[in-house]
């Protein structure tokens, strides 16, 4: 390996729209790329820790998010935002480099999603209206301890 860790930057955004009827997030980066970025796309892949557990393997399948909406968009500093959807979910900071990538593999993270929900048995379109298990019974539940 070279000696230097110098990497480019990652692209920022110079456009961000919130389309509620239509439920996308457009936005435009300032290498040229354009993303149209669906809500329930947003909400399923969040990088939360509700959503991504602490690690490889502890993902909560997302279910029931076809219509979600986003009821606000915060800024992070310079360099991500918060979306607030109206199931409640607001704790993902999504960084200018995560919804680059999300644009960037948006078919394949959206296949990804649809075949896992078949796989859990949800059906690739219904899984998309059956509501969320319950995720607490009786505490947080986050997995952080051994068995």
């Amino acid at each position: 390996m070279a000696g230097s860790k110098q990497t480019a930057p990652a692209p920022t955004p110079t456009e961000l729209a919130v389309r509620r009827q239509s439920r996308l997030l457009d936005i435009a980066f300032d290498d040229g790329a354009k993303f149209s970025l669906p809500f329930e796309l947003l909400r399923v892949y969040s990088p939360s820790a509700e959503v991504r557990g602490h690690g490889p393997g502890q993902e909560t399948l997302q279910t029931g998010k076809r219509n979600v909406d986003l009821t606000a968009l915060e800024p992070v500093g310079n360099y991500a935002v918060q979306p607030h959807f109206d199931d409640g979910h607001n704790t993902g900071m999504y960084s200018w480099e995560y919804l680059y990538w999300l644009g960037n593999n948006q078919a394949e993270l959206w296949e990804d999603y649809l075949a896992r929900l078949d796989a859990a048995g949800h059906g690739r379109e219904a899984g998309r209206d059956l509501s969320m298990a319950p995720a607490k019974a009786g505490g947080h539940g986050h997995g952080c301890g051994g068995h």
